[in-house]
């Protein structure tokens, strides 16, 4: 494809020669001539300086230097990933209808135009939507409600009575809908299953990563909002909330009854203990434990998890201890001699 052509795509301001023909994209880091690439952090101008791709895509204030044509753009990211798009060629999708060897029980009703691929077990009273994908060994349970336009990678487990909107991405080996973690302790501390009655929601337009677990409700729902997007790893316990358009990143793991606004983003290994609100707009740092409320808005990151500017002086303070123990040592010392004198 030109580079004048893709540019026109993009809406972006060509900056080069329109004639180059760009046959790939790559990091930019790793491109070569023929490939295009994209820069949308700074920290990276010292790559793009000496990059052999033959177009970025960058920011339209971007001043640092760059030996290739540019394509300047309002957001880069989203530019580059309509990019990436134009190459890639996915992988086929199972034919419309029902795989021999996949089992259907006859109550289940399917919409027009979903493929059931390989191997799938399709419970009774489950309805999928028109468009939807089953890939290869998924199971849906027994009155499981799926929607129009989604794709389940294989080995999907959607649990009995779960609910998922349009549009949603599921990638392979995500349980949705498994027991929440719930037991009743006697006296002896011998613990006995609580039974599970609830089940899980899901919005529109959700993404979940490969291999997470989305617990289902001791009573009533675990929610997750529309447009929240997971990352592989992540488990969500019996009857969290999670609010519309918020980021869950690889290996967090939320705690049951606990609620997230909307647009949260919990960072790669972050936590969260039961019972907790954590309002509308948080950001939780990688690796921190949030084990109590916090207020919309807030970046927080530690374990426990403060105040971001709090966790920098705490670090800070940290950095300092060895001067101070050397301060102390001496003083001691100090006071030895003087107390010699007296």
């Amino acid at each position: 494809m030109k580079l004048s052509d893709m540019a026109l795509q993009l809406g972006g301001a060509l900056e080069g020669d329109g004639q180059i023909e760009i046959r790939g994209v790559a990091g930019i880091g790793e491109a070569k001539p023929g490939d295009i690439s994209f820069v949308s952090n700074p920290k990276y101008a010292p790559l793009a300086e000496k990059t052999r791709a033959s177009a970025v895509i960058v920011p339209e204030e971007w001043t640092s230097e760059c030996p290739a044509a540019l394509i300047r753009v309002p957001n880069a990211d989203e530019a580059f990933a309509k990019t990436a798009a134009l190459f890639y060629a996915p992988p086929p999708l199972p034919a419309v209808g029902v795989h021999p060897s996949a089992v259907v029980a006859a109550a289940a009703e399917l919409g027009s135009g979903v493929r059931i691929g390989p191997l799938c077990v399709i419970e009774a009273g489950a309805n999928i939507g028109g468009g939807t994908v089953i890939s290869a060994q998924c199971y849906i349970g027994h009155k499981v409600q799926i929607g129009e336009g989604c794709q389940l990678y294989p080995q999907v487990s959607v649990r009995e009575s779960g609910r998922i909107g349009d549009r949603v991405i599921i990638h392979n080996g995500t349980v949705i809908g498994s027991d929440g973690f719930g037991y009743s302790v006697d006296h002896d501390g011998v613990r006995t299953k609580i039974d599970q009655t609830g089940i899980v929601q899901i919005g529109d337009d959700v993404e979940i990563g490969a291999n997470v677990t989305i617990d289902r409700a001791r009573f009533g729902k675990t929610r997750i909002g529309n447009g929240v997007k997971i990352d592989n790893l992540v488990q969500i316990a019996h009857n969290v909330t999670i609010g519309d358009h918020a980021v869950i990143v690889a290996q967090t793991g939320i705690a049951g009854s606990s609620s997230l606004g909307s647009r949260v983003i919990m960072a790669g290994q972050s936590g969260a203990t039961g019972h907790l609100k954590i309002g509308d707009g948080v950001v939780v740092g990688a690796k921190s434990a949030v084990t109590k409320d916090i207020a919309a808005g807030e970046y927080v990151i530690g374990f426990p998890a403060v105040p971001a500017a709090t966790f920098k002086k705490n670090q800070a303070g940290i950095a300092l201890l060895p001067k101070l123990k050397k301060r102390v040592a001496a003083l001691e010392k100090r006071m030895s001699l003087l107390d010699k004198e007296l």
